[in-house]
């Protein structure tokens, strides 16, 4: 019995209907001198620990790969920045607060595979639309020194009339802290004197970030 290979079981079933190392494989086309594409594929996400250790890996650990030259690390970086660029341009198009999945998705891409702690904000319009995203402070494994001053600066800079804020956990751990309860309190009051608001603060990690606005925090 002839094997289906994966680029025509997408062609039958659906992209969907595909395994992570068939996907994988038709991605990168085809293997090398020494290895077919799929088992170099199954060898990346037994390497990396599945896809998201995959796609998370810096382009030298990527080239130090069986299979894996230049061409096919570089492939496998723009398809995470693709991503990224994708669940940004859905925001954009919308209002997060009618799309809390997409904020949720977007603010993951950007923050959860981060080796340390990262602060960061969406600044927002008077509809709630998206102006810009940025990454505001980065610090150690233990933590991150966030300061209201520079985030009103910033919301200032953008024209920002509302604001949500996320900062990820290196441990993989959503629950806040009572640190990040504290600092979520100085930065709703010093962005109050200023009339911007702050709609929620998501704690990053390992499963769905943890709203602290549905928790009754801000």
């Amino acid at each position: 019995m002839r094997m289906v290979r994966p680029r025509e079981k997408l062609a039958s079933d659906g992209a969907a209907a595909l395994t992570d190392v068939e996907l994988l494989a038709v991605l990168l086309g085809t293997g090398s001198t020494e290895l077919p594409v799929q088992d170099v594929a199954a060898g990346l996400v037994a390497e990396f620990g599945g896809l998201r250790g995959l796609l998370g890996a810096r382009q030298d650990d990527l080239q130090r790969q069986r299979g894996l030259g230049p061409a096919k690390s570089a492939q496998l970086l723009a398809v995470l920045e693709l991503s990224r660029r994708y669940l940004r341009e859905v925001l954009e198009r919308g209002d997060p607060l009618e799309n809390p999945s997409a904020t949720e998705q977007y603010l993951k891409s950007e923050l959860r595979d981060h080796p340390h702690e990262v602060f960061a904000c969406l600044f927002l319009d008077t509809r709630h639309r998206v102006i810009a995203f940025e990454e505001l402070f980065h610090g150690t494994i233990d933590g991150a020194t966030v300061y209201p001053r520079v985030v009103a600066e910033k919301a200032l800079r953008h024209g920002a009339a509302a604001l949500i804020a996320a900062h990820n956990h290196p441990s993989g751990v959503c629950e806040p802290s009572l640190a990040d309860q504290a600092i979520t309190r100085r930065l709703k009051d010093a962005l109050a004197l200023l009339d911007i608001r702050l709609l929620d603060h998501f704690v990053i990690g390992d499963g769905e970030p943890v709203s602290m606005a549905a928790r009754g925090m801000i």
